[in-house]
């Protein structure tokens, strides 16, 4: 193991933490700097996990400017049985990032070159000034300042988290001068956004026959709605037997809520055109705005490299836990439906996925060890564990949302007392999987 353009290895937190970090951030493809790894790969570990996750989200939260919130996450992966800290960082869209107490200056701004983090050229940080995106949804004042968040507040209570009277500054919902901006607008109670979600009779679009409009409120709710839309669409053959009742819904149900999601994540708000989903008798269609203009290469947006179009909503929705790591959802989209199921323009980009029309067949000399045929949902878990492996509870939760939350963690508990499934990796990153 040894340090790359790309990887930093600290044995502990320094105050030059920030200048790495500044570093992955103005660089083009990001990185992630290890805390409790020697420079030459040595696993040193971290005695105290917690109190350093609090100390390094304190510095990219307060050391760092402009505001790198939605550009990192934190978390503890264990090696050689010692706990080390994982910080990964995307690149970001408001370069020059700079170490705060040094200005946007040559002892400031750094930038990654091999494996160490060199100072910028005044000329480099001109230059990357000039070329930053001025017109951020950040910096775009709301049309309207009367907005009303309770919507927003009562997603944040529902996974234990209170918004204080200072929630629009902590989620950066307030421009440098004190207002609203866009993405303050978008995550109102009431709005002038709305996501669309069209049904068409046969493969074209001559025949309209739904057309359904989520939208004019907060968009965590709107994305809520949609997904249960798609969700009620996704409709699950069966093939039931003497022996067990096996399941397959038209698409797969992790890479179509993670497209969902990416789409209305990622979406150019700026243009002011949502994304759209549209059904298909043998396919759907989900177009969102941007494609080319924000992701500027399309070979290092499947190679994970992509900038999110949005760090604040980036930040709201891994808040609530609707987006779990960063590039995480591109790869489950990949592994199931390639990379030809994107299709990528200048101004656009559309995911095409096609029905799965396969005959359901019985699998042969398969025995996992459930009780079959007495326990459906335990074997629809497990059936869903199976094929999506590994997946963490919340996401199994998810995709059965007829089932409450209390009955998934009991159908877990049973397939794991029968020893048929394993919880492996850290607890934020790992999850489920066969043994």
């Amino acid at each position: 193991m040894s340090e790359t353009n790309r990887i930093e290895y600290k044995v502990k937190l320094t105050d030059g933490f920030e200048k790495e970090v500044v570093a992955f951030l103005n660089s083009r493809d990001g990185g992630i700097v290890y805390i409790g790894i020697g420079s030459l790969g040595q696993i040193v570990g971290v005695s105290d996990s917690d109190e350093t996750q609090l100390k390094i989200k304190d510095k990219l939260k307060h050391g760092i400017s402009p505001s790198c919130l939605g550009l990192f996450e934190v978390t503890v992966e264990q090696k050689e049985q010692k706990n080390i800290i994982k910080i990964n960082i995307a690149s970001g869209r408001e370069t020059p990032y700079y170490v705060k107490k040094h200005g946007m200056s040559v002892k400031g701004c750094f930038i990654r070159v091999g494996s160490s983090s060199e100072p910028m050229t005044e000329n480099m940080i001109e230059d990357l000034f000039a070329k930053r995106v001025r017109n951020s949804l950040g910096n775009i004042k709301s049309r309207r300042q009367d907005l009303t968040f309770e919507q927003l507040k009562i997603y944040y209570q529902e996974i234990g988290l209170k918004l204080n009277d200072k929630f629009a500054s902590n989620l950066e919902l307030l421009t440098e001068d004190g207002y609203y901006n866009y993405v303050a607008y978008l995550m109102a109670d009431t709005n002038g956004t709305s996501i669309k979600v069209a049904k068409y009779k046969g493969n074209d679009k001559i025949d309209l026959i739904e057309n359904n409009e989520y939208g004019y409120c907060s968009l965590i709710k709107a994305t809520k709605s949609v997904l249960e839309k798609l969700e009620i669409e996704n409709k699950t053959a069966a093939l039931i037997t003497s022996n067990r009742r096996k399941e397959q819904p038209l698409w797969n149900k992790v890479a179509l809520r993670e497209a969902v999601i990416n789409a209305i994540v990622h979406n150019d708000y700026t243009t002011e055109n949502p994304p759209v989903f549209e059904i298909f008798d043998d396919r759907i269609e989900i177009t969102s705005t941007g494609g080319l203009s924000t992701i500027k290469n399309e070979e290092e947006f499947f190679d994970g490299y992509s900038k999110p179009n949005s760090r604040e909503i980036m930040r709201i929705y891994k808040d609530l836990e609707l987006v779990e790591h960063l590039g995480s959802g591109l790869n489950r989209i990949l592994s199931v439906y390639g990379k030809e199921s994107f299709n990528i323009k200048k101004n656009y980009m559309r995911n095409v996925f096609y029905k799965d029309t396969r005959e359901i067949k019985e699998d042969v000399g398969v025995n996992v060890g459930v009780n079959v045929g007495v326990n459906v949902g335990v074997n629809e878990v497990l059936e869903f564990i199976k094929e999506n492996q590994p997946v963490k509870a919340n996401m199994i939760a998810e995709n059965f949302s007829i089932v409450t939350q209390r009955t998934i963690e009991r159908y877990i508990k049973q397939l794991r007392d029968e020893n048929i499934i394993e919880f492996k990796g850290a607890p934020k990153t790992g999850g489920y999987v066969l043994i």
